[in-house]
């Protein structure tokens, strides 16, 4: 809040223009001491920056009838005229646009709250919840409960806690439904879980990504959709503000993200931000299936949602689009002509050829899968994108996908909060509200969220801020710690809380050993417990796997492949578990024994050191000399070694011996340079990396 003074010398204003203004809007002010709250002061904001803008335009327009004028003294009178009733027009438009906000505003206390409680169908559970306390929140007598546990085979008094399988087997009997109490927590909304009623629910645009390998074609698919779908008389002036557009085809609305990649897109849903709907994989009709379309296509798997895809260049030489298919069906996407569930569409992104025909397949999936929301809440969903404006502040583009964002709503984004002072749509323009599947932009924020975090709006600022402020602390606090992810250590007490998949990224030296690996990893189940390949390819490991495996809760199993240390820190950065193998049979072993709950102390391979070959020396009596430089930690006499050529271990042995110009040495640090010689080996280039470790006995 602040005073109709303070607000006109922040506008540049004086105080009895600021007064008549409000007058003409209806705000109640009468002195400069009066108070505005911020409902006004947007308002004002919003009506004082169309009058700018109008009158700078109606100066611009008026300056050139003046110059082009023969008359000054006519023009004058004219221009007088046209500017009275330029005002007129003006103040009508403001008045319309003040009635319009302040319809709005009072129609906002007619929306739902974000509180999952009025649900009647709901029960929720808390942690140790009691046989009592569930007979209270179902409202009915603890007896009742009890002798239905009993014809269940448990042994239960009022004050016996109760487990949540237990619990929803009860709840079901009384035609309700039970949900975890953290998921009815608004504080964490990455896991809160919104309950709305059916009849509540409307159909609401799908939300649609593409995705695929470089100069396949998808910045000028998304450039030609954009394009055709401009109205008559914009084309050549219209320009999109934001990554992401809405467009019409016929009278039905698509929404378009546009993200930087398929790791930009993983990230995003690693930080809970499951932005898309429908996945578009677009493969280049003469060129083929490339290790980013795998990428691609892993991804989008790991994301759940269906997939599609665009055949695209079919207008060039050598366009094949049979074989696209038949090597996409080696990835499981079987097209929808040859029996499968994939639908695929040829399409000249560039001649526009196909393009509606995509659009049409687009909708067809969309009414397949049903999508539905609730504009009657305050809104949820998503950043797709943020930054920094030195005279506006943060400027966030953010994805409706559930309830609707109103101009003035309270917010909390990721850890930061504040009210919508302006929001645009996708091109730009101000508008007072916006409903699901709409991508907006918006000002108003404390500070800068990420790409990927959430948003909720609320009924009011304090809330919001109380809110922001709790999760800026409880990230504090995450950030100091470790963190969680599945790693095979606590894999059988993840079992007993109801895991029931474990995800796997298999990497390996060669296909046949990547296929070995996941075959064997696929037919283990315990307690029907499966293991999932998420994605199995040859190569070393990369960040790409990292950040896949972050947002898909997985371990790493490298099969004769070796991450360098950056990689190694990589994954340590984000708390994702990398497990290295040379035996199919140990790794299944491991694994199968992890989810028994049957881990062994064992020993436990440690690397202390990295040495660089860069030349060679033979000699007859010794063989092959390795003159290296240690380029991290210490290389000693007595490890263990790999030598590694371009992420491929080739051999596995030990350390024959260590010289350091003319001496032997027990060891070499990082930053020397030394002779190094491998027991058995002599097979060795320059550019090979020689990884020393040592086995070191742990406990699980």
């Amino acid at each position: 809040m602040m005073s109709v003074r303070e607000y006109a010398e922040d506008v540049n204003r004086k105080v009895e223009e600021i007064l008549k203004k409000c007058e003409e809007l209806g705000i109640t002010v009468s002195s400069e001491d009066d108070l505005l709250s911020e409902d006004d002061i947007i308002e004002l904001d919003n009506t004082i920056g169309d009058a700018e803008e109008e009158l700078e335009d109606l100066a611009e327009d008026l300056a050139e009838e003046i110059a082009d004028s023969e008359k000054i003294d006519m023009d004058h009178t004219v221009a007088k005229q046209k500017l009275n009733k330029k005002n007129i027009q003006q103040n009508n438009h403001k008045k319309e646009l003040a009635s319009k906000k302040k319809e709005m505003y009072k129609h906002k206390e007619k929306l739902m709250s974000n509180a999952p409680e009025q649900n009647e169908s709901v029960v929720l559970y808390k942690e140790g919840m009691t046989v009592a306390e569930l007979a209270d929140r179902l409202h009915v007598a603890v007896p009742e409960l009890v002798k239905k546990l009993f014809m269940l085979g448990i042994m239960a008094t009022a004050n016996n806690s109760i487990s949540f399988e237990n619990a929803e087997v009860l709840v079901l009997d009384y035609e309700k439904e039970l949900k975890r109490e953290e998921t009815a927590d608004v504080t964490n909304f990455e896991a809160y879980e919104v309950i709305d009623r059916e009849e509540d629910l409307q159909s609401r645009p799908p939300v649609v990504t593409i995705m695929g390998h470089v100069d396949h074609g998808k910045t000028t698919l998304l450039d030609t959709i954009r394009k055709a779908n401009v109205a008559e008389g914009e084309a050549g002036g219209i320009t999109q503000a934001i990554s992401a557009y809405q467009i019409q085809v016929n009278g039905q609305p698509i929404t378009f993200i546009d993200t930087p990649g398929h790791a930009a897109f993983t990230e995003m849903r690693a930080r809970g931000a499951s932005i898309t709907d429908i996945v578009i994989i677009i493969v280049a009709a003469d060129d083929g299936v490339m290790p980013q379309t795998k990428e691609a296509i892993d991804h989008a798997k790991a994301a759940g949602v269906p997939i599609m895809v665009a055949i695209n260049k079919i207008d060039k030489p050598g366009a094949n689009p049979e074989r696209i298919m038949t090597e996409l069906t080696e990835y499981g996407l079987t097209p929808d002509s040859w029996g499968g569930d994939t639908v695929y569409t040829q399409i000249s992104a560039k001649q526009g050829t196909g393009v509606p025909e995509l659009l049409d397949n687009i909708l067809l999936v969309a009414e397949m899968q049903g999508y539905k929301a609730n504009p009657n809440r305050y809104a949820i969903g998503s950043v797709i994108e943020s930054r920094l404006d030195k005279q506006v502040g943060p400027i966030v583009t953010l994805l409706i996908q559930n309830g609707t964002l109103r101009l003035g709503d309270p917010i909390v984004v990721g850890t930061t909060f504040g009210k919508v002072r302006t929001l645009r749509n996708d091109k730009g323009e101000e508008i007072t509200e916006a409903t699901p599947s709409t991508p907006v932009e918006i000002t108003g924020l404390n500070d800068t969220p990420i790409a990927g975090d959430k948003f909720m709006a609320f009924e009011n600022e304090k809330q919001a801020r109380s809110i922001g402020e709790q999760r800026k602390e409880i990230q504090k606090l995450k950030d100091n710690k470790k963190t969680e992810v599945t790693s095979l250590d606590d894999l059988f007490s993840k079992i007993g809380e109801g895991l029931r998949e474990l995800n796997v990224i298999i990497k390996a030296d060669v296909h046949g050993s990547s296929e070995a690996v996941k075959n064997s990893l696929e037919k283990i189940e315990v307690e029907d417990v499966r293991v999932k390949v998420i994605r199995s390819s040859v190569g070393s490991i990369t960040e790409s796997d990292i950040v896949l495996a972050k947002a898909s809760n997985a371990i790493i199993i490298g099969f004769n492949v070796r991450p360098d240390s950056a990689i190694r820190d990589y994954a340590k950065e984000n708390g994702v578990e990398i497990r290295l193998y040379n035996i199919i049979y140990k790794a299944v072993e491991e694994i199968e024994a992890a989810m028994k709950g049957m881990l062994e102390p064992i020993y436990e391979e440690k690397v202390i050191g990295e040495a660089e070959v860069r030349q060679l020396f033979k000699f007859s009596k010794v063989g092959i000399i390795a003159g290296s430089y240690v380029t991290d930690g210490v290389i000693t006499r007595d490890a263990k070694a790999r030598i590694i050529r371009e992420g491929i271990v080739i051999y596995d042995g030990n350390i024959n011996s260590i010289q350091r110009e003319k001496d032997a040495v027990k060891e070499v640090k990082k930053g020397l340079e030394c002779g190094i010689t491998i027991e058995n080996f002599n097979d060795i280039k320059v550019g090979d990396i020689i990884e020393a470790y040592e086995m070191v006995e742990i406990e699980r």
